[in-house]
């Protein structure tokens, strides 16, 4: 059985699309404070039949329904910790029984930004001013243990929009040691997270312990990722990770995507220049559904490498 950091090692590999993106196209409305999340409670074949959409389309990583599946706003939907640490814990099962049965796949612990607890749109601001460090530190442990209790095979913790954060979350992972992971940062330009930190700043406060198997860029246009990437390789020499959305912008209030048509596959063109600039996993967010992500596994197969085959 390889490694997630031994598949990075023998080629490219290539993650699913967005999970809400194809629970909606299956016909699930998700406009709650607990987005695909719910369904983890309400209808968990759902979640099963969404990841395997993606298993088929070529991706070798499913990224499980926990990114909006917190602890606190759990409570307030009237979740108790001990059934969200079921539920936690049920997203890592989903993804396994989507597996085929034919090559190696791995399932990713999704662990979303702290801000999942306000559902309020705060990766595309990065604004914490509410939290301390304190807790968004509590908050982000229980979820990263919950996850590592559950057998994940890695951790995906993504969509981080705050310089702040990915300080925390740095020392965090020290607390997991032997557990791989791959932190990625929700942007708002070429250069900067949500926030406003400068991504070279973000990526060594993050990698800084040493506790990181790969670092990268996600549910951001795809249009700011080349040169977001080339700001990460400045700052580390770790696989670089991109799953962009389409390009379009999030209204929070309505629950829906406004400002203009979104891409619903990533040109080749574009591909080979995220590759050339260091990302050896790439996938999709928002937006990105099974035929964006049977483009990407298309155009990794032209580039005669592939990862997560059997061993």
């Amino acid at each position: 059985m390889t490694s997630f950091a031994g598949a990075l090692d023998q080629g490219i590999v290539v993650l699913d699309g967005g999970l809400g993106t194809q629970l909606e196209e299956q016909g699930n409305d998700l406009r709650d404070s607990l987005w695909s999340a719910r369904l983890l409670r309400d209808d968990p074949d759902e979640i099963v039949a969404a990841h395997r959409a993606y298993f088929d389309a070529g991706a070798d990583v499913a990224i499980t329904a926990s990114y909006h599946a917190s602890y606190r706003g759990f409570a307030d939907a009237g979740i108790d910790a001990d059934e969200t640490t079921r539920l936690l814990a049920l997203s890592v099962d989903l993804a396994r029984r989507a597996q085929p049965a034919d090559r190696q796949t791995f399932a990713a612990g999704s662990v979303g930004l702290y801000g999942v607890v306000w559902t309020n749109g705060t990766e595309y601001t990065g604004d914490y001013g509410r939290a301390t460090d304190d807790d968004v530190a509590t908050e982000q442990r229980r979820r990263i243990r919950a996850m590592v209790d559950a057998g994940a095979d890695l951790l995906a913790i993504e969509t981080i929009p705050s310089g702040r954060e990915a300080a925390i979350l740095g020392e965090l992972l020290t607390e997991v040691p032997g557990t791989e992971s791959w932190v990625t940062f929700c942007c708002r330009d070429d250069h900067h997270l949500s926030d406003g930190t400068p991504i070279s700043d973000a990526v060594r406060a993050v990698t800084r312990t040493g506790r990181v198997t790969a670092i990268g860029v996600n549910c951001t246009p795809p249009q700011h990722v080349e040169s977001l990437l080339a700001d990460a390789r400045a700052a580390t020499d770790l696989p670089l990770v991109v799953y962009p959305n389409w390009g379009r912008i999030w209204d929070s209030a309505r629950y829906e995507w406004i400002e203009g048509t979104g891409v619903v596959e990533f040109p080749t063109d574009l591909l080979d220049r995220w590759y050339d600039a260091g990302a050896r996993v790439i996938g999709g967010c928002c937006g990105i559904g099974p035929e964006g992500i049977a483009g990407v596994a298309a155009w990794r197969a032209t580039r005669g490498s592939v990862a997560a085959t059997n061993r």
